[in-house]
């Protein structure tokens, strides 16, 4: 990995600037150069939320791109307005649960029903975590035991609270794109 470039967007409650700062702890823990570099707007929840990571084997020059090889978009509007920005042979992951994908418009899309699942589990906020576990699962760019550490390393009494259903929710993702992996990349399109 020379660098790579990660944009997450969805509305605030999502988790996605949780999800961005558990990728660059598990990123530095690997001995990574990292940037993360959150954008919200004023609103607590349902506002819009986005973050953009930088992983590199190297020293970063900036936090700022402007194309991904990595986009997770978790609502509708994150996908119409982040789409553009990825790069050619980037990964376009999304969550089935709440966004239709057109396959014809986004060729190479992976639609994972993470909130779905994160229902399953017993909290629809885990579904960022689910999200993360399979993302990483699929582009290869964390291993498992690093994101596991980075959510322990999170001592917050919130997150502490959390630690168990963030734990699974991970491996959960991680489960999900290995018993899937020849329907995710047989033809990578919108499921």
């Amino acid at each position: 990995m020379m660098e790579k470039r990660i944009l997450i967007g969805g509305s605030g409650g999502q988790g996605i600037l949780f999800m961005g700062k558990v990728i660059a702890s598990a990123a530095m823990m690997d001995g990574k150069e990292v940037t993360w570099f959150p954008s919200y707007g004023a609103e607590m929840r349902c506002g819009t939320a986005n973050c953009a990571v930088v992983i590199s084997d190297e020293r970063i020059g900036s936090p700022v791109f402007k194309y991904a090889d990595i986009l997770v978009v978790f609502t509708e509007a994150s996908l119409i307005k982040f789409a553009p920005r990825l790069n050619k042979d980037g990964y376009l992951l999304y969550d089935s649960s709440l966004i239709s994908c057109n396959s014809s418009v986004y060729k190479g899309a992976i639609g994972i029903n993470v909130t779905a699942m994160a229902r399953e589990l017993g909290n629809t906020k885990a579904a960022n975590m689910i999200m993360l576990g399979a993302a990483a699962a699929i582009t290869g760019i964390l291993e498992k035991e690093d994101l596991l550490s980075a959510i322990e390393g999170d001592v917050s009494e919130c997150m502490l609270q959390a630690l168990s259903i963030n734990k699974r929710a991970i491996l959960k993702g991680y489960e999900t794109v290995e018993n899937q992996k020849g329907d995710l990349f047989g033809h990578r399109a919108c499921t």
